[in-house]
């Protein structure tokens, strides 16, 4: 384990900068300098933490596998990165979530396409990425980066709903 002392640091750091900036702190930042240079603020951590965190993973010693990883699993880790990718690609197909240069994107009366399936495809995208991730090359390393992807996706997931819920109690999001 000698060695993951600073992946571990900055996937924390990664993951939580994502969480402090996207809740606590997103309304005093905004309030105090606006929303671009919120996001702009939000986009420079981002890829600050990110860099981090790479530049980490690429020191970590390389470790042995903790487990075999045979044909079978990487049969399992394909269909499954099958799936994540429909739900990627699917995500940012009609998502009035996304920025949008033109007019407002109509948010449609009734789920479509992969948001039937969940309100979150492209979080539950890469959280299936890093189980793969884990599955396929079970290095110290590697785990720690896939479930620091993990965390931020489920996490930021059930966050965004909470947030959602707590602005507008009549959308009738399932889960309290």
């Amino acid at each position: 384990m000698k060695g993951l002392g600073p992946v571990a640091a900055a996937a924390a750091a990664f993951v939580g900068t994502h969480f402090l900036l996207s809740h606590p702190l997103r309304k005093p930042i905004v309030d105090t300098v606006g929303s671009a240079a919120f996001l702009g603020i939000y986009s420079a951590v981002a890829a600050a933490t990110l860099g981090w965190l790479v530049l980490a993973y690429l020191a970590a010693p390389a470790g042995r596998l903790l487990w075999p990883v045979g044909d079978g699993l990487w049969a399992a880790a394909t269909v499954v990165m099958l799936l994540a990718s429909i739900l990627l690609i699917g995500s940012i197909v009609r998502n009035p979530a996304l920025p949008n240069p033109g007019p407002p994107t109509a948010v449609p009366a009734e789920a479509r396409g992969v948001f039937a399936v969940t309100r979150h495809p492209m979080m539950w995208a890469f959280a299936l990425w890093g189980i793969c991730h884990i599955a396929v090359y079970p290095v110290a390393a590697n785990i720690v980066v896939a479930t620091a992807i993990i965390v931020l996706a489920l996490v930021g997931a059930a966050l965004q709903d909470r947030k959602k819920r707590r602005s507008s109690p009549t959308l009738g999001l399932s889960g309290k």
